[in-house]
């Protein structure tokens, strides 16, 4: 089923919804996922501050799959970006240069 998410408390619903559902005690998918007890009762109650990885993590884990409608040009930009490595350019640039900065770091030799 698909349900229309506005609000950050909207998807700590559809969560906790899940949770009841799935028979999942609230510690045993903290410690599942990776997290505290607090900050799965915080995304179930709505806290607008939660980290957005650590909730899509916690969502995956119960076997809630996200999907977002975009219009037709930002899906074909999103291809185009996806095709580019998915990195903005900028920081696509600077991860390179430190994956070959650490490859250039010459090694200490014993005298």
């Amino acid at each position: 089923m698909q349900l229309p998410i506005q609000t950050v408390a909207d998807l700590g619903l559809a969560l906790r919804a899940a949770r009841r559902c799935s028979k999942v005690r609230l510690d045993d998918l903290a410690q599942i996922a990776g997290v505290s007890k607090q900050f799965v009762s915080d995304v179930e109650y709505g806290k607008p501050t939660v980290q957005l990885g650590l909730v899509l993590k916690l969502l995956a884990e119960i076997g809630v799959t996200v999907s977002l409608n975009i219009p037709q040009e930002a899906q074909e930009e999103w291809g185009r970006l996806m095709a580019k490595g998915g990195l903005p350019a900028q920081k696509r640039r600077k991860r390179l240069e430190v994956e070959h900065a650490a490859s250039d770091e010459p090694t200490q030799e014993e005298d």
